[in-house]
């Protein structure tokens, strides 16, 4: 046993308090004189002892008080045997009552926040597996089998493989192919009027991305479609239709003739020359050409792998969020989970009432009246 709150002992000196209480109420003996005694000649009274009356009633008080200080220490057990019964969790996503079969009598949860039961809703929002896994480890007991299904592809991943400090029965559950995912490259889409020459480049990078001619352009009033990466390079401001789009997430590339300040560098040519700044208009951003979309003006556009870099530098390379989930299969040697202490303040409460209870009884009881 150890003590959460050691400090609390020191509420140990009420005991102070009973002690002076019973010696305070000890019974006094009046005097009284006899006729025929009282031409005795007195003699010295001898010496009382420190005398405790009614020591049981005192005692059940010294312990009443000796559990509350026990309780402001907050006593907890450590060690014992601990409860290793095999656990499974689920990822969301998956048919938890097809994997989940004819087990009714087995510990299911969910790989979710808080990890909940689950005959539980499952969640919706996306849940950050692998972090869950580590939490899931170090709240279980050591030597508590773990089983893991997983969706594979895994999604969820924070850019390190799981390390755990046990050893997990990794269930993948396959997928369906992302048939009718969209494409990673975007699709340009033009807006107002545009120089034939600059049309002729925004064609060929289009054709060098995704084999697929150039949309027609479209008026200033038509914003594109989500997906799409908008081309404004007429003379005058960005429309406002299109302004809107942007703040809510779109991505335009516009020209030279942009102003405005907190450009930042997206891409640059072998000699270091900027080639694309870019800057957050919102939750979207603007692209903005350094110069006109001429060999000329850019000789970068000569350059065969110009559209690969440009491509590059406007898809943002973010972390992976998908794996095959036989790669994530989590590694050993984390530190092993320390073994949760369990409380003893329900039993100290339920016997500081026990106690209560048994000194109430004898401080009224009609015997110690009597007595008195």
């Amino acid at each position: 046993m150890s003590l959460l709150f050691p400090l609390g002992l020191l509420a140990l000196a009420a005991w102070l308090v009973p002690l002076l209480i019973h010696l305070a109420r000890r019974h006094q003996y009046a005097p009284l004189d006899f006729a025929a005694l009282r031409w005795l000649r007195a003699r010295i009274r001898p010496r009382q002892r420190v005398r405790f009356d009614e020591w049981p009633l005192l005692l059940v008080r010294m312990l009443l008080l000796a559990a509350l200080a026990l309780l402001l220490a907050r006593p907890v057990l450590r060690g014992g045997a601990a409860d290793t019964h095999p656990v499974t969790v689920v990822a969301p996503g998956l048919d938890a009552t097809a994997l989940r079969g004819e087990d009714t009598m087995g510990d299911w949860r969910w790989l979710a926040a808080g990890f909940p039961a689950l005959a539980d809703a499952a969640p919706v929002s996306p849940q950050p597996l692998a972090s869950l896994l580590r939490e899931l480890d170090q709240r279980l007991p050591a030597g508590a089998p773990l089983t893991v299904y997983v969706p594979d592809p895994m999604p969820g991943l924070d850019g390190e493989r799981p390390r755990l400090s046990r050893a997990v029965t990794w269930r993948p559950v396959p997928l369906a192919p992302p048939s009718a995912r969209a494409a990673a490259v975007p699709v340009l889409q033009i807006g107002g009027d545009i120089a034939e020459g600059e049309q002729r480049v925004m064609a060929a990078i289009q054709r060098a991305w995704s084999n697929q001619p150039l949309s027609p352009a479209r008026v200033a009033a038509t914003a594109p479609d989500d997906g799409q990466l908008g081309v404004w390079l007429a003379a005058g401001p960005l429309p406002s239709v299109w302004q809107a789009w942007v703040q809510q997430g779109g991505s335009v590339l516009v020209g030279p003739e942009a102003a405005g300040a907190g450009w930042t560098p997206a891409l640059r040519d072998a000699q270091g020359a900027v080639l694309l700044e870019y800057r957050p208009e919102g939750t979207g951003r603007l692209l903005r050409f350094t110069a006109a979309l001429s060999p000329t003006d850019l000789p970068a556009l000569r350059e065969p792998g110009f559209p690969r870099q440009l491509l590059a530098a406007i898809v943002a390379q973010a972390a992976p969020t998908l794996a095959p989930a036989a790669t994530q299969l989590p590694l050993r040697g984390a530190s092993a989970p320390l073994p949760t202490p369990r409380e003893l303040a329900p039993w100290l409460l339920a016997l500081i009432v026990l106690l209560f209870a048994v000194e109430r009884a004898m401080a009224t009881s009609p015997r110690r009246g009597a007595g008195a």
